[in-house]
C-alpha cells in the first residue's frame, strides 16, 4: 500500500544529498508525484514548499541535511491534509441527537467506488458504537440499485426506506428523516444516484436532495484507484453541491496514494474513513499521522 508514493519521496530525499541543485530534485519530484496520480496544483504546492524552505540555503552546507529534508517534507504534507475543520463523527452525532433530531448524512459518488458498500460499513461502525441508523433508497434509476442497498443493510440489521423506482429521490429522503423522528432513530443515511459528474441532471437532483434534507453532513465516497478521476469528481459535487467530509476506498489496493493527497488539498474537506476491504469490519477512521509516516517511511 503506498508504495510508490513512498518510492518518490524517498527518491527524492536521496538524489537531493547527491545533487548540487535543489531545483534539479524538486522538478524530479515533480514529475514522480504526477506519475503518482497526485493533481498539478498539489504537486505544484509540495515542490513550491520546498523551494521557499530552502530558498537561499546551499543544501551540501546543511547539517543533518535529511532529516531536514524529511522534517520539512513532513511538514508540508501535514498542512495539506490538514483540513479547515476537523470532524469527530460520534461527537457530531450524538450533539444533533441532544437536540432531539437524527443527524443527516448525504453520500455522493459515482458508480463503482464502492458508495453502497461503504453506506453499510458506516451503519455497521455505528451500531458498534450503540447508535442507531436507518437507509434511504434515494437512487431511485438504476437498475438493481434499491435491492444492492437493501442487500448490504439487511446484512448490517439496517432497515431502508423505499419507494418504487422513478420515484422523486427527495421524497424517499423526507419519508426516511420522518420515520427516524418518529422512532427516535439517530442517524440517517442516504444513497444517491451514482451518473457520470458531468450529468446536469444528476447535479439538479444531487441540490434538490439536499435542500430537502438539509443534511449535517455531505459525505464524497471516491476509488482512490481512480486516481485523477476520483479528484475531478469530488471537484465537480463541491462545485455543485458541496462537500463537507470525504471517504477513500480501496486504499488497501492502492500502491500511488497520491488520491489522498490530492482529494485534502483540493477539497479543504477532511478524509474521515478509509476502505481496506470488502468486509464490514474493513473501515478504519484516516489516521493523518499513520499515512505520512508510511509515505515517507517513518519509523
Amino acid at each position: 500500500m503506498l508504495d510508490k508514493l513512498k518510492s518518490a519521496f524517498s527518491n527524492f530525499i536521496n538524489k537531493t544529498l547527491t545533487e548540487k541543485k535543489l531545483e534539479d530534485s524538486i522538478q524530479d519530484l515533480k514529475l514522480l508525484l504526477l506519475s503518482n496520480d497526485v493533481a498539478m496544483d498539489t504537486a505544484d504546492e509540495i515542490c513550491q514548499n520546498l523551494i521557499n524552505s530552502f530558498k537561499g540555503e546551499q543544501i551540501g552546507r546543511l547539517s543533518s541535511t535529511k532529516n531536514i529534508l524529511f522534517d520539512t517534507l513532513e511538514e508540508i504534507i501535514t498542512d495539506i491534509l490538514t483540513p479547515d475543520k476537523e470532524i469527530n463523527l460520534l461527537t457530531e452525532i450524538k450533539k444533533k441527537n441532544a437536540e432531539n433530531s437524527p443527524y443527516v448524512i448525504v453520500f455522493l459518488g459515482v458508480n463503482g467506488t464502492g458508495k453502497t458498500t461503504t453506506m453499510a460499513k458506516i451503519a455497521h461502525y455505528l451500531n458498534k458504537n450503540k447508535i442507531t441508523s436507518v437507509a434511504a433508497a434515494a437512487d431511485t434509476f438504476r437498475a438493481g440499485a434499491i435491492e444492492q442497498l437493501s442487500y448490504h443493510m439487511s446484512n448490517v440489521n439496517i432497515r431502508v426506506i423505499k419507494h418504487e423506482y422513478k420515484s422523486d429521490p427527495a421524497s424517499v429522503c423526507f419519508d426516511a428523516i420522518e420515520h427516524a423522528k418518529a422512532k427516535g432513530i439517530n442517524v440517517v443515511l442516504i444513497d444517491t444516484a451514482g451518473r457520470q459528474v458531468t450529468d446536469k441532471n444528476l447535479m439538479i437532483e444531487m441540490q434538490k436532495i439536499v435542500r430537502v434534507a438539509q443534511p449535517d453532513l455531505i459525505m464524497f465516497v471516491g476509488d482512490s484507484l481512480a486516481g485523477n478521476d476520483a479528484l475531478f469528481q469530488a471537484k465537480e459535487f463541491k462545485k455543485h453541491v458541496g462537500i463537507d467530509a470525504n471517504i477513500l476506498t480501496k486504499l488497501d489496493a492502492d500502491a500511488k496514494g497520491g488520491a489522498a493527497l490530492s482529494i485534502s488539498h483540493e477539497t479543504s474537506k477532511p478524509i474521515i474513513f478509509i476502505g481496506v476491504g470488502q468486509d464490514y469490519d474493513d473501515l478504519l477512521p484516516f489516521d493523518r499521522d499513520q499515512f505520512i509516516s508510511n509515505i515517507l517511511d517513518i519509523d
